[in-house]
């Protein structure tokens, strides 16, 4: 797939949803849709997915990983500059690889549960403004899942926080 329409970036969005059951307890949910449909040319023959693919020819590719997370959340440090959270997360991965040449076209989609383990940090920097740190991960087995981000945040108010940073 990257030898046909390269590594992106893609832009994609995401939603967080937190609800403080109370003062140590809390859920999170996350909906991160991720897809991309692109164009490119191969330069030899490929077979993917029970059918052939001939080179120079227009081949359009879809890619899809959608992620879809509910997390139990406890804040075992609640400070005033500092909280931290620990916890588990259930994942939901619908992911799927469909290629079109033509009238030729094959996909392979994988539906699939995955445990990851919890982190997040807190550090507030001023009234409204703070750095965040959260990761969800498990490694072992038949493979990894590290899903990781630093941001800076603004909170609106009392109910609605506004973050921008980095993820891998």
């Amino acid at each position: 797939l990257e030898d046909l329409v390269g590594s992106g970036p893609w832009p994609a969005g995401r939603l967080y949803l937190t609800w403080n059951l109370n003062d140590r307890h809390g859920l999170r949910l996350l909906l991160a849709p991720l897809s991309y449909t692109e164009t490119g040319i191969f330069d030899e023959p490929v077979d993917f997915a029970g059918a052939s693919y001939a080179p120079d020819l227009p081949t359009e590719a879809t890619y899809e990983f959608n992620s879809w997370r509910v997390s139990y959340r406890y804040r075992f440090r609640n400070t005033e500059r500092w909280q931290l959270w620990v916890g588990a997360t259930v994942k939901i991965r619908d992911a799927k690889i469909e290629l079109r040449q033509g009238d030729t076209t094959s996909h392979d989609d994988d539906l699939g549960f995955v445990p990851l383990a919890h982190f997040a940090a807190d550090l507030r920097m001023a009234e409204r403004w703070h750095a965040t740190f959260d990761v969800d991960a498990l490694a072992g087995g038949p493979g990894r899942a590290i899903d990781a981000a630093l941001k800076i945040a603004y909170d609106v108010n009392e109910r609605w926080t506004v973050t921008a940073g980095y993820r891998t």
